[in-house]
Parts: structure tokens; sequence; C-alpha cells
């Protein structure tokens, strides 16, 4: 079973490099050439366009993908950008439709990764940086706005998080009764409420502070305690409680 399995391997890496023309002859073996290259030393030391060339490998065959690599770059930005783009703008970009799901797909794996991991070993919150830490892992490359609700007892361990909203960009509605529900079904003493702005910039609007108030009272109301709201962006956050806003 082992043999036919590498064979197998052999035969797909074949049909991957297999040139179509004279111009592909140069690059016969560039592909197994990268991928020796990352068993050795791992993708940390790939440049963005050589790692994201590599992933091209598996949704494009039998093309050069190291142009392509570097027009998604040129035209995102970064290579953050090109993860948070959307299918149907990948594939404006010249992307083929699999090959744009696949790059896709790469970020919401990991974010459910990181929060399995995260979930398992995370009980109990100690801090507001804990809590903001663990929070930014729940909007990884998120490129539409959504709202959260997470749960905690007494002790500020997580007992559920959900999503209470889904939007585009800069636009989602907060249900306010939606967050009292979940909170009263989880049976907690406190939450927090999180969204995301992905345009970066992690300050709040005038609205995001109207709906905290309204939330916090919300909540009051059936004696549960609003302990924070944090706005997540990229790489940082902003918290409503560490701005004396609650």
């Amino acid at each position: 079973m082992e043999i036919s399995l590498k064979t197998d391997e052999k035969k797909e890496d074949q049909l991957m490099e297999e040139p179509s023309s004279a111009k592909d002859q140069i690059h016969s073996g560039h592909r197994q050439r990268v991928k020796e290259e990352y068993l050795k030393s791992g993708i940390e030391n790939f440049s963005d366009v050589r790692a994201l060339e590599m992933l091209l490998f598996y949704g494009i065959q039998r093309k050069d993908t190291n142009p392509l690599a570097h027009a998604l770059l040129d035209r995102f930005g970064s290579l953050q950008n090109v993860f948070s783009a959307s299918v149907p703008e990948l594939t404006a970009a010249g992307i083929p439709e699999h090959a744009a799901i696949l790059i896709n797909l790469v970020p919401g794996l990991a974010r459910k990764a990181i929060l399995e991991k995260e979930e398992k070993e995370l009980k109990y919150f100690k801090n507001s940086g804990e809590i903001g830490k663990y929070i930014q892992s729940c909007f990884i490359a998120d490129r539409d706005e959504r709202f959260m609700i997470y749960c905690l007892d007494a002790s500020l361990k997580l007992l559920s998080r959900k999503e209470v909203s889904h939007g585009v960009v800069n636009k989602v509605n907060v249900d306010i009764r939606r967050i009292a529900e979940i909170a009263l079904t989880s049976k907690c003493t406190s939450c927090i409420v999180a969204h995301n702005h992905p345009d970066g910039i992690p300050e709040p609007s005038k609205d995001d502070i109207l709906v905290t108030d309204r939330i916090r009272d919300a909540l009051a109301t059936v004696g549960i305690r609003l302990n924070d709201h944090f706005i997540v962006c990229n790489d940082s956050y902003y918290s409503f409680a560490e701005h004396s806003l609650l």
C-alpha cells in the first residue's frame, strides 16, 4: 500500500510538472525544487511571492504560477490582503475558481485550528490582554464585519461563543434582543461582545458607542454584566473597558 501511494504522488507531480510548451521546458522540475526547499527549510524562509507561488501549484496545473503570485500581491498589496480577498475578487484578478477557493479556504482553516487549540487550553481568562488575544483569533482574515458575543461565568470561564450577526464590509446589524437571549440561554453572569473593522481602524464610531450602551443596559435588566466590547482589526484591538467607556 505504501508503494502504491508514493507512485500515485509521483504521477501527480509529473502531471503538475509536465511541460506544455518549449517555454515551459525552462521551468521543468521547478515545482519539485520548491517543494524540496519547503521540506528542508520551512515556510519561514520563503518570500511572500514564493509562498503564494507554491500554494498555487495545488490549484493550477501545468503553468508557471510565479507571475500569478506577483500579480496577486501587486493587486491586493500584501499577502494578508490576498487571503482576505473573496473568491469573486480573486477570479476577477485572473485566478481560476478552484485556485481562488483554495486561497480563500486557507485563513478559514487556520482560524478554526487556532480556535480549537485555544478553546481546549484556555478555560479561564486572567486579564484583558488574554481576552483580547483570544478574540483577535476569532476574526483572522475576516473581510466582512461580524458581531460576536462571548458568555462567561463568575470565574471568567468561557461558556460559549456565538455569532450575532454577519454583514458586508462596515455594515452589520446588531440585534440586541438576540444578544440578551444568547446570554440568558448560556446562563452566564457576564459577557463580552466584539466586532471587527475590516478596514483596519480599531477606533469606535459614534454608532459603536451608542450600541454598546444599549447592549449594556439591556443585559443589566436581566442581571448580566457587560464586561467589555472589543473592536478588532488586523493586528490590534480596542477595548471599551480599558478606555473607560463602560
